[in-house]
């Protein structure tokens, strides 16, 4: 499974729960961090996506970029849900940003996309 089929919907995802926050609450900071980290989530997917449409490796600063935004979400949601024990957003932003984390690490570990290589029919 290439990366950016799990990273353009997280990113998605990300955005429309910030800007929820944002029309629900007013929330800045649910604008900021949501629809910011989306954006950026999604830009690195897309990346990911062009360079594979181009049967390139994904370039290293999207995949870097996916992952630490990922983490670092994992971490900020997770000290919220632990503070105040609210499964929305917090739990839910911290447990799908986790499993996102450990999806980019194998894929790392793994190599990245991998170009399907094609054989000439004889």
């Amino acid at each position: 499974m290439h990366d950016f089929c799990f990273t353009i919907p997280y990113g998605m995802l990300l955005m429309v729960g910030g800007s929820m926050g944002y029309f629900k609450k007013g929330s800045i900071a649910s604008l900021a961090g949501g629809a910011g980290t989306g954006f950026l989530v999604l830009l690195a997917g897309y990346i990911t996506l062009k360079a594979f449409e181009k049967k390139k490796k994904s370039p290293v600063f999207a995949v870097v970029l996916q992952t630490v935004i990922s983490a670092g979400l994992t971490f900020v949601m997770g000290q919220r849900y632990l503070k105040t024990q609210k499964i929305m957003p917090a739990g839910l932003v911290s447990g799908i940003s986790g499993l996102m984390t450990c999806f980019y690490l194998y894929k790392i570990a793994t190599g990245g996309n991998h170009i399907p290589t094609t054989t000439k029919a004889e």
